[in-house]
């Protein structure tokens, strides 16, 4: 399985998924700033792996005599605004902080360190149960469509979208993948496409804008994508273009699932019409691994993320079991 992200002595370590696959290798942060840059760069991306990362990132930064715990996590809050399980990762470390009052510096630091640690292996246990519960709903011998890369790779191990097609393999089943491409940051095709080549499980690449012609043709089984962000009735904010796949699944009668840990909830939001969407660099648009695709000088729209309307969800898998319609009660529910 491969290690996203890892607490060393030297400092956070991280796979740098900017040069997949066509390098791997590691990126170390010494200081919260370079943990917040990854972030922000997509050296290190995933919601649930942004979580694990902002853990640590805070942990790295309280290690630093006179560290501010406000500015520490201010400073890892602005980096991505959209995924939830950012802020819900920092709360949880301003918590125990907060409970260490008075506890000796070195106790503190310690105990900083163990809950970001805790946070990455929950992570994992939350991934593999989220997979047992989805691999019931994959159809055996039907091929699986996802969009962007919600593997090992986005969280700290096995996967939310891909630990479900990993554990219906594991069950046995017989399946093989459709991988979007995912622009304008490739995830799919670099991220989604190694990731399950290295498992061996057979998976074929699609630009974006052919779902539909696949969809049509009978020739996938379902889709599955991860989230960054799930209002309480149900809506989802997931990588630009899931909404597309969801209103083609929909219209073709292929059942539509998301799989998201409870972290990715959040229930104060009535709908996803209050989800914050970032927008990224123009450049990301415009050029492909530093080679210009379009016109100097052209106007650029590049959100990161959309919102797909719960009535285009088959169903939410968590790691607590399945949600579906109506939202705003089995999500609660779940949430406990």
């Amino acid at each position: 399985m491969v290690e996203t992200i890892e607490w060393k002595p030297e400092g956070v370590v991280m796979i740098d998924q900017t040069r997949l696959p066509r390098e791997f290798s590691y990126v170390t942060c010494t200081s919260y700033q370079e943990v917040a840059e990854a972030i922000r760069s997509m050296v290190i991306r995933g919601a649930p792996a942004i979580g694990v990362a902002a853990a640590m990132g805070v942990a790295l930064g309280m290690q630093q005599p006179n560290a501010s715990m406000d500015t520490i996590c201010d400073d890892l809050a602005g980096t991505r605004p959209t995924a939830v399980n950012l802020f819900w990762a920092i709360d949880r470390m301003k918590r125990l902080y907060a409970s260490l009052d008075g506890k000796p510096a070195a106790e503190i630091r310690a105990a900083l360190v163990a809950e970001a640690q805790k946070i990455k292996l929950e992570d994992i246990a939350v991934n593999q149960a989220m997979g047992r519960h989805g691999a019931e709903l994959i159809p055996d011998g039907k091929t699986v469509l996802t969009h962007c890369n919600a593997g090992a790779l986005a969280t700290a191990g096995y996967g939310t979208a891909l630990g479900v097609i990993r554990a219906a393999v594991e069950a046995g089943k017989k399946i093989d993948v459709f991988a979007d491409e995912t622009r304008p940051f490739l995830q799919g095709a670099r991220l989604t496409a190694w990731e399950l080549q290295q498992d061996n499980i057979p998976t074929t690449i699609i630009t974006d804008n052919m779902a539909g012609y696949f969809m049509r043709q009978g020739r996938i089984g379902c889709v599955v994508v991860g989230a960054d962000r799930i209002a309480a009735n149900g809506d989802v904010a997931n990588k630009v273009g899931t909404y597309s796949v969801a209103v083609l699944a929909k219209e073709n009668n292929v059942p539509f699932y998301v799989a998201a840990p409870i972290s990715t909830l959040d229930l104060t939001l009535t709908s996803g019409d209050q989800i914050p969407i970032e927008q990224r660099s123009p450049r990301e648009v415009t050029e492909v691994f530093g080679v210009p695709v379009a016109p100097e000088g052209i106007a650029v729209q590049n959100p990161a993320f959309d919102v797909t309307p719960s009535r285009y969800v088959t169903a939410i898998i968590t790691e607590k079991g399945i949600a579906r319609a109506p939202y705003e009660g089995s999500l609660r529910d779940l949430a406990g």
